[in-house]
């Protein structure tokens, strides 16, 4: 069964152009993943179709308010309205999954989007302005997850980068299956580096053992250089995963 991908946004026509165009847009047309976006403003519940508001307290910046996520939320499992003592969980299975971009959130890698892959549906909830009212994080998320130590203006770029991440491994999106199991991080390692034509370029030539044709060496030399290049570029990444 294809992955779903549910997307709820204040910009729902911004995420559909992005994701009409490479390896999303062909994992759609090929019916390896659905991605489908909603407008949040559909779920507001006044005739300006407002879902902000100031924040209690006091403070700069507006909050997405909690009701608008809430209807969009249950409207797209069909279940009834949550209230204090329930969870969105409980209306779950294993394989779906309720996700909110947050600076609280676990650092997106190469292993989560492996993860996330093997999903049958997934609801990101994407954030704007200054933030979401916490009720949301409360009660209708299953996970929270963050890009890294930086702020963008909303929660729609971080998302887009998941789901192409997460998408590509699907099988059957990519033409070379074997292209993403080299990629970057997918062994906790950088990449090595890559050559192609010309031979020589500007005197810069290819090294050698990459014109032996000795598979064998070849890998080898792959491998010792992603330990090299790991070790010397990201020194955290390296005595984190123990690599010897």
């Amino acid at each position: 069964m294809a992955l779903r991908i549910d997307i709820i946004t204040a910009f729902p026509t911004m995420m559909e152009e992005a994701f009409s165009y490479s390896m999303v847009g062909r994992a759609m047309k090929r019916e390896c993943a659905a991605v489908v976006n909603h407008d949040l403003r559909k779920y507001a519940t006044d005739k300006h179709r407002t879902i902000d508001d100031t924040p209690y307290g006091g403070g700069g910046g507006m909050i997405l308010q909690a009701e608008p996520i809430f209807r969009c939320v249950e409207d797209l499992f069909q279940i009834p309205p949550i209230t204090g003592d329930g969870h969105i969980r409980q209306h779950l299975d294993d394989s779906t999954e309720v996700i909110m971009l947050s600076p609280q959130g676990e650092v997106f890698t190469q292993k989560k989007a492996v993860e996330l892959s093997l999903k049958s549906r997934i609801v990101f909830i994407s954030g704007h302005y200054k933030g979401i009212d916490e009720r949301v994080h409360e009660k209708l998320v299953t996970q929270s997850i963050s890009m890294g130590d930086f702020v963008c203006s909303g929660g729609e770029y971080p998302v887009m980068a998941m789901v192409d991440a997460i998408v590509r491994l699907i099988p059957g999106v990519l033409s070379d299956a074997a292209s993403a199991l080299s990629d970057s991080f997918q062994d906790d390692l950088l990449d090595c580096p890559y050559y192609t034509k010309p031979e020589e370029f500007r005197g810069m030539k290819v090294p050698n053992i990459l014109l032996s044709g000795n598979h064998a060496d070849i890998q080898d030399w792959r491998e010792k250089k992603k330990k090299e290049i790991t070790q010397k570029l990201r020194p955290d990444l390296w005595n984190r995963n123990n690599q010897t």
